[in-house]
C-alpha cells in the first residue's frame, strides 16, 4: 500500500518499468547490498536506519529541538546564492518555508561535473523532491537542498562527461584547466575557452531535434568562460529542477562558513577523539567482514585548509601539533581554533565530516545518496556520536536506466534483457550472431567440432590398443585442436561483429546506450542525451518513475 501523500506527481504516459534487485548486478558490495535488504540489521553502524522512507517523518521532533542554526541569517544566505544562480518563485517559497521553525530539509548533493555530470545528480535531486513531497502530503514542512561539493579538488573527476551520439557511439565532451587549478577547490576554478569547445563538440556528435538550439542556449548560458565551476553547475542545475524548488547550497559560500563556525570549533576540539573513534570503527566494520570507504589512518585529521594561494590542502596530525600534508608550515590548536572563529573559510571539511557539516546548517530529516555514500555513513556515524549530534539516516537514492523504443526493439527482437547485458559485448555478440544473424556458420562450426570428435575418438581407440603413450600425445593435440578451432569461431565472431551492419547499428548501441564503459547509464551518461532527444519532458519522465518504495535498480522503457 502506497504511503499517503507519495503519490505519482506527474503522468507523461504509461511507461513500462522493471526493477532488478542491486544483488543482480555486478561490482555492488556486500555493505551496500546487507542495508539495502535489510538497514535495521546494521543499526551497530547506522544508529538512525530506517526501514522505509516514509520513518524519517518520525524523527521531526528530534531534529527540529536539535537543531540550533540560526534560520534567518541562513535563509538570507540562501536567497543571494540561489538567486544568482537563476532561481525562480518556486525556489523563494521554499527559502521562506525553510523560516518557518517548524520547516525540516531533505538533503543530497554531488561534485559539481560538467553539464551536472552523471544522470545520478538529477536522480539524487529528484529522490530530494519527491520525498519532500511526500512529507508535505503528511503535514510537514519539508523542502528539498542540494549541497554542491564545491570544495573538493579532484578536477579530473568532474572535467568530464558523456553523451549518446546521433550513430550511436559514445561522445566526450572534456574541459581544461591549468596546472594549478588542480589543487584549488573545483567550485573556484574559473571555465576557460575549453568549455566552448566542449559544447561544441558535443552538440556536433549530438542528433538535432526539435529541442536542440533550446538546450545548447540554456547551456552556453550557464557553462561560459569566466564563470566558476561552480556557479555554472548550479546555474543548469536550476534551470532543470528549479521549478520543483530545489534549493541549491555552495558551501564555500562566506557566509555559510561563518554559520558553520561553531560545528567547527567543536570538531577541533575534539579531532582526536574523531580520529581514534574513526580508527576503530574501521577495526569493526573489516571484522564484521565489510570495508571502509575511506582508510582513516593515525595521523588523519578531519579538516583541509585553504592556504595564501587558495589551494585546498590536507592537514595531518604530526607532532603534537598539525601539519601541512607535503609543506613545513605546523599549526597549534590554538591557531586552528583561531582560524575556525575568525576565518572559517580557510578550513574546510573532509569527506567524514561534511555530512555533520551539512546537517548542522539544515535541520536534515535524512540523505539521499549512492553505495560510496552510504559506506561513508558506516564510519562517519562516530563522528555525529562524539560530536554529540544526532544521527542522520541515509536513504539510497533512485537509480535508472532508461531505455529508448529504438533499443527496446533490439532487445526484444535478440531476446536481450538489461542483466544479460551485463555480461558485456564479448558474450553476447557471438550469441546474438549465432542465433540470429548467422546460424548457418554457427551451425558448420558445431559440425566440424562434432564430425572431428568423433573421428578423434575412433583414432583413439585404436592407437590405444596399439600404443598408450601415442594415445597421450593424440590427447594433448586434441586439446590444441579443439582451441584452435575456438578460436577461429572466436576470429570470425569478431570480425563479424565489425563488419556487420545489423550488430554495428543496432546491438552494439543498444549496449553503448544501456551500458555505457560497461556500467550502468547513470554513472557514465549525461541528462544532455536525453534532453536533445526528449526535452525538458524528459524531467517529468524521471519523476513519473519514481518509486520510493522500490529499492531496486529501474528499468525504465520509454
Amino acid at each position: 500500500m502506497r504511503e499517503s501523500g507519495c503519490t505519482q506527481r506527474v503522468s507523461v504516459g504509461k511507461m513500462r518499468t522493471e526493477s532488478l534487485p542491486f544483488s543482480s548486478l555486478p561490482s555492488q558490495t556486500r555493505l551496500f547490498l546487507d542495508y539495502l535488504a535489510d538497514p535495521l540489521s546494521l543499526k551497530r553502524f547506522y544508529p538512525s536506519a530506517v526501514a522505509s522512507h516514509t520513518d524519517p517523518a518520525n524523527r521531526t521532533g528530534e531534529v527540529l529541538a536539535r537543531y540550533e542554526t540560526d534560520r534567518a541569517r541562513l535563509c538570507d544566505a540562501l536567497e543571494r546564492i540561489n538567486s544568482q544562480l537563476g532561481a525562480g518563485a518556486e525556489v523563494r517559497a521554499n527559502i521562506e518555508l525553510l523560516r518557518g521553525s517548524d520547516t525540516v530539509a531533505v538533503v543530497t548533493g554531488q561534485q559539481t561535473g560538467l553539464f551536472t555530470g552523471p544522470l545520478y545528480s538529477i536522480y539524487k535531486a529528484v529522490s530530494a523532491i519527491r520525498l519532500s513531497e511526500c512529507l508535505r502530503g503528511r503535514g510537514i514542512d519539508a523542502v528539498p537542498v542540494f549541497w554542491m561539493a564545491t570544495e573538493d579538488h579532484d578536477l579530473e573527476e568532474v572535467s568530464d562527461t558523456f553523451a549518446i551520439g546521433n550513430a550511436g557511439e559514445l561522445a566526450e565532451a572534456r574541459i581544461e584547466a591549468g596546472p594549478a587549478d588542480s589543487e584549488h577547490p573545483v567550485g573556484a576554478v574559473l571555465l576557460n575557452d575549453s568549455v566552448t569547445k566542449a559544447t561544441a563538440g558535443i552538440f556536433s556528435a549530438l542528433p538535432r531535434t526539435e529541442f536542440t538550439d533550446e538546450l545548447r542556449a540554456q547551456i552556453e548560458r550557464s557553462w561560459r568562460p569566466g564563470i566558476g565551476i561552480g556557479q555554472a553547475f548550479g546555474r543548469f542545475l536550476t534551470t532543470l529542477l528549479g521549478k520543483y524548488g530545489l534549493i541549491v547550497v555552495d558551501p564555500m559560500d562566506v557566509e555559510m562558513k561563518r554559520l558553520a563556525s561553531p560545528i567547527y570549533l567543536k570538531a577541533l576540539k575534539r579531532s582526536s577523539d574523531i580520529v581514534s573513534s574513526l580508527v576503530a570503527r574501521g577495526g569493526e566494520l573489516a571484522a564484521a567482514g565489510y570495508h571502509a570507504q575511506v582508510l582513516v589512518e593515525d595521523d588523519y585529521f578531519p579538516f583541509f585548509r585553504h592556504d595564501d594561494q587558495g589551494r585546498r590542502v590536507a592537514l595531518r596530525r604530526a607532532d603534537g601539533g598539525v601539519r601541512q600534508k607535503g609543506g613545513k608550515d605546523k599549526f597549534t590548536a590554538d591557531d586552528l581554533l583561531e582560524l575556525a572563529r575568525s576565518n572559517p573559510e580557510r578550513l574546510s571539511p573532509g569527506v567524514m565530516l561534511r555530512p555533520i557539516v551539512q546537517d548542522y546548517l539544515f535541520p536534515t530529516i535524512c540523505y539521499f545518496g549512492g553505495g560510496a555514500e552510504i559506506a561513508y555513513f558506516a564510519q562517519n556515524s562516530e563522528v555525529y556520536r562524539v560530536l554529540e549530534r544526532p544521527v542522520t539516516p541515509i536513504l539510497h537514492r533512485q537509480s535508472f536506466t532508461f531505455v529508448e523504443p529504438k533499443h527496446t526493439r533490439t532487445m526484444e527482437k535478440y531476446g536481450l534483457t538489461l542483466a544479460e547485458l551485463f555480461r558485456g559485448e564479448e558474450m553476447v555478440l557471438p550469441e546474438v550472431i549465432d542465433k540470429f544473424i548467422d546460424p548457418a556458420t554457427a551451425r558448420l562450426f558445431a559440425d566440424v567440432e562434432e564430425r572431428m570428435n568423433t573421428e578423434l575418438n575412433r583414432l583413439d581407440q585404436a592407437l590405444s590398443q596399439m600404443d598408450v603413450t601415442l594415445a597421450a600425445n593424440l590427447a594433448t593435440r586434441r586439446r590444441k585442436i579443439i582451441y584452435h578451432i575456438g578460436a577461429m569461431r572466436r576470429k570470425y565472431h569478431l570480425r563479424r561483429a565489425e563488419t556487420d551492419d545489423t550488430i554495428n547499428r543496432r546491438v552494439k548501441a543498444a549496449i553503448t546506450a544501456l551500458l555505457p564503459n560497461g556500467g550502468l547509464q547513470e554513472r557514465t551518461l549525461n541528462v544532455i542525451s536525453f534532453l536533445d532527444r526528449y526535452g525538458p519532458n524528459f524531467i517529468d519522465m524521471v519523476f513519473d518513475a519514481v518509486d520510493l518504495d522500490d529499492k531496486g535498480h529501474r528499468v525504465v522503457y520509454l
